[in-house]
Formats: structure tokens, sequence, C-alpha cells
């Protein structure tokens, strides 16, 4: 299977997205510091901590669930002094890595998450007709093998998704316990 897409030059590494799932801000805070093992050449990676003030007060949120806010409505929204953080801090997020649906977005963002389900190391996909995703996830998980990988679509014909990773041109969530 070939993969007809242009290449991949520019990703981010999401951490904190929920301020309360430490395992993304701990990679992103240490990789921010040292990114020597993430560095590929020609390719562009940077690690961001997605909601800093979560991540301070230890909590999913402060106004609103970050990763709920990346719609059209809430990206357009006017800044005025009330506005939810997490919905300025999307259109912040949208401003560096997007704009999201453009050919400027970023190329991929992985999105690291946490969670208290027996899931293990699981792949979050959002786009079942992405070749790149496609041949990376195939990628992945031959590369730990055998180790499982599970891989969740959560793929639906009618939704726009309003997520963090939903910026890039290809979106990736990737949970783990």
């Amino acid at each position: 299977m070939s993969c007809p897409c242009a290449p991949v030059r520019r990703v981010g590494i999401f951490g904190g997205t929920h301020g309360n799932e430490l395992s993304g801000v701990l990679l992103v805070r240490h990789w921010q510091q040292d990114g020597a093992e993430i560095q590929r050449p020609g390719v562009a990676v940077k690690p961001f901590l997605t909601n800093p003030r979560a991540v301070e007060r230890c909590t999913r949120y402060i106004d609103c669930d970050l990763n709920r806010v990346f719609d059209p409505e809430s990206l357009g929204r006017p800044v005025v002094e009330d506005i939810p953080y997490e919905v300025r801090r999307a259109q912040e997020i949208n401003d560096i890595f997007g704009p999201k649906g453009s050919d400027d977005a970023y190329d991929l963002i992985f999105d690291l998450h946490n969670t208290t389900s027996n899931m293990g190391g699981t792949i979050i996909l959002e786009n079942s007709r992405d070749d790149f995703t496609i041949q990376m996830v195939h990628y992945i998980k031959k590369a730990l093998a055998p180790e499982p990988c599970p891989v969740l679509l959560i793929e639906h014909p009618s939704l726009k998704y309003a997520t963090t990773r939903s910026v890039a041109k290809h979106p990736v969530g990737k949970y783990q316990i």
C-alpha cells in the first residue's frame, strides 16, 4: 500500500490537554528540555503543553474541556475579558499549529492522554480514510509486536471533531494507563 500524501514535515506532540493526565505532561516537559530522541532529519517536532493552567492545578480543566472546543464557533469567538480560558487557549493553539483545516496546519499532532480504564497503550483515530495515519499505525503495531497496541476508530460520517489534535492534517490520540 503506497501513501499518496505529502511528506510529514511538522509534528506536534501535545501533553496536558487534561491537566490531571500527567504522563503526557512529563514527556512534553522532558522533550522541551532535551528533544534529541524525538528529532528526525527533515522533520520539525514541537512538544507542547496544551493546558498549562489546568496542569498547574492538576485538574482536568479550568472553565471547560479543552478537548471539546476546537469547533468553528469556539475558534471564531471574539476575544473578550470573560471568554473561557480553554476557548482562548484553543484559539492560541490553532494560531500556532493551524489554522485548522488549512494547508498551513501542522501535518501531524499526537495528543497524549491517560485513562484509568484498562485499555493499555491505545491509539485513537478519527478517520479510516487517512492513508498516512493508517500506514503509521500499521508501522507502530508491527514495531511493538508482540506487545498489543489496540486502535480505536471513533469515526462518524457527520461529526466534525473539536479535539486538540483535530487542528492537524493527520490527528492521532494516544492513551495509556
